[in-house]
């Protein structure tokens, strides 16, 4: 079996729905998002507050790699942004992967997102519904193009984590 690599704005459910589906297929779950934190020892928002931007997007792609590369019969989920950097989303297709995009409708992020803002680093300053939902719009815009070579696209909206691993388990099998 391939290590399945979920991928998809913040906020859409990567972990939680992979957790939930990785039970289902009796295999590894593996956040990418902790997991790059278990190895820099340090939150991603301190990694942005000391670093910036660019040096994290270059651990991100540093840890893809090995996480690729020593992941055995994984679900992954990916941090919203890794497959849109560098070679990343390059990285995903040409591995022993299937890549699932976790779409959710703008109007459903905007609205989770700006609950959990504080915790999140790029939304820190999205202050009202309407700036929060403005910028999930034309981020998820510009990321589109990367999330759409996923080999399988799901929508979440409206549907339990179980009922979303439930479908790609029967997509995939």
């Amino acid at each position: 079996m391939k290590n399945i690599i979920l991928i998809g704005y913040m906020g859409s459910g990567k972990s939680t729905i992979g957790k939930v589906l990785a039970r289902e297929l009796n295999i590894n779950f593996i956040d990418f998002d902790d997991f790059l934190q278990m190895k820099e020892k340090r939150s991603i928002k301190e990694i942005f507050d000391l670093k910036g931007e660019i040096y994290f997007r270059n651990l991100e792609q540093k840890y893809l790699q090995e996480v690729l590369k020593s992941a055995p019969q994984s679900v992954i989920s990916m941090g919203g942004g890794t497959p849109c950097y560098g070679d990343n989303m390059s990285l995903i297709t040409n591995s022993n992967t299937t890549s699932i995009y976790i779409k959710v409708t703008v109007e459903e992020l905007a609205v989770r997102l700006f609950k959990a803002r504080a915790e999140r680093p790029l939304l820190i300053h999205q202050d009202t519904p309407e700036k929060m939902d403005e910028f999930v719009r034309k981020h998820l815009f510009e990321r589109s193009f990367y999330y759409n070579q996923a080999e399988l696209k799901v929508l979440v909206d409206g549907r339990t984590p179980l009922e979303v691993a439930q479908e790609i388990k029967a997509r995939l099998f």
